[in-house]
């Protein structure tokens, strides 16, 4: 049993890269031929082809987390269906190859894709995402989101505080900050207004070139209002660099730890999370989808290939694949705008594709 795994997994493994390979070429030159025009956008900037070159570079682990699941269902199909039309894989079942511990084989290596495509889109991915939009951001412009930038919400003790921030600069650091501070009374009590910001290691806010005007309310008389001027001023808080990366960048770019805890902040300040709660399923599901991939791709392992059908056969399930991916942005979107629950809406695709992968399998089996 051990040779007969060793020859599949040789197989599949092969495949797999060589088609990941493949994709991950054509997804480099695309990305570099379009970043090729903003080199002659911002040449006056010092952007030049060696930072295009870098930045593309860096998009790769964000591409490989999501060519994997396709990647392993076309690699898988094809290695199947190969040993089929060759009858190679007549000859493994009657060296005992039968077909649950055939499933169970491709179940385990499914497993080891599970763990490299979640290693990858939970280490490497947001880390070089990142990389990726500071770099670029150093020379083309700093990062904001579109002409307000973004908000956020801390809730302490005494008081509520809606912050805005208006870019983030290649360094990490902070740019058009404001905060809007309101007592247990939701009245204004301050605002304060920082050209820029560091965030500190204990999470607390280094404001830099501060205004800062707070609003006295007097019984009988209108608000009083105290203007100072500072040049830094420190502001404690629990909103960390990871939130505000989230705000100003998509949600996927942040690994399942952190999107988590961006999550219960969202929470504990009363602020809608369903995007985010379906985003932090989905990156908790999608490695798991290479499960769903080998499952789906094993029942080709059982048809009867004649001359020129083994083409037709792939091109179907490969088809397959792209559906399921489709359908998972569906529901993804589905989900936010019906309010279903973010772990079914996430979860659904994959496990229909599974009940859909074993039924085909299983008729396949009593069938032969």
């Amino acid at each position: 049993m051990k040779t007969l795994r060793r020859l599949i997994y040789g197989e599949v493994l092969r495949a797999v890269a060589f088609i990941t390979l493949g994709f991950l070429s054509l997804f480099f030159f695309f990305d570099f031929v379009e970043e090729v025009q903003s080199v002659g956008r911002h040449s006056e900037t010092g952007y030049q082809l060696v930072h295009a070159f870098g930045y593309v570079a860096l998009l790769i682990p964000s591409h490989l987390y999501e060519l994997m699941p396709i990647a392993v269902l076309i690699g898988t199909i094809f290695v199947m269906a190969r040993l089929a039309q060759s009858s190679e894989y007549t000859i493994l079942r009657t060296s005992g190859l039968d077909p649950w511990r055939a499933l169970r084989a491709l179940l385990l290596l499914g497993l080891g894709f599970v763990i490299f495509t979640f290693a990858v889109g939970d280490y490497a991915s947001p880390v070089a995402d990142r990389a990726a939009q500071l770099l670029k951001a150093k020379y083309t412009g700093r990062i904001t989101v579109g002409q307000t930038g973004a908000w956020l919400k801390e809730r302490q003790a005494y008081s509520t505080y809606a912050v805005n921030v208006g870019e983030l600069a290649s360094d990490g650091g902070l740019h058009g900050v404001r905060i809007f501070e309101f007592d247990n009374r939701g009245l204004l009590a301050s605002m304060t207004q920082a050209d820029s910001a560091v965030i500190q290691e204990d999470e607390a806010w280094l404001l830099q070139q501060v205004n800062r005007s707070e609003f006295t309310m007097i019984e009988g008389k209108n608000a009083q209002i105290e203007r100072v001027k500072l040049e830094s001023l420190r502001w404690p808080n629990q909103i960390s660099t990871e939130m505000v990366s989230a705000a100003l960048l998509k949600p996927e770019r942040m690994n399942t730890v952190d999107l988590y805890q961006y999550i219960e902040h969202l929470q504990n300040n009363a602020q809608a999370a369903q995007r985010y709660e379906i985003e932090f399923w989905k990156k908790v599901f999608y490695p798991l989808s290479c499960l769903v991939m080998v499952v789906l791709a094993l029942p080709f392992a059982y048809f009867h290939f004649r001359s020129g059908g083994l083409a037709s056969y792939v091109f179907g399930g490969v088809m397959a694949g792209i559906s399921f991916f489709l359908l998972n942005n569906v529901f993804g979107y589905m989900g936010n705008l019906q309010n279903w629950q973010p772990w079914l809406a996430a979860a659904l695709p994959g496990l229909i594709y599974s009940i859909l992968s074993l039924s085909a399998f299983a008729w396949l089996v009593f069938r032969h």
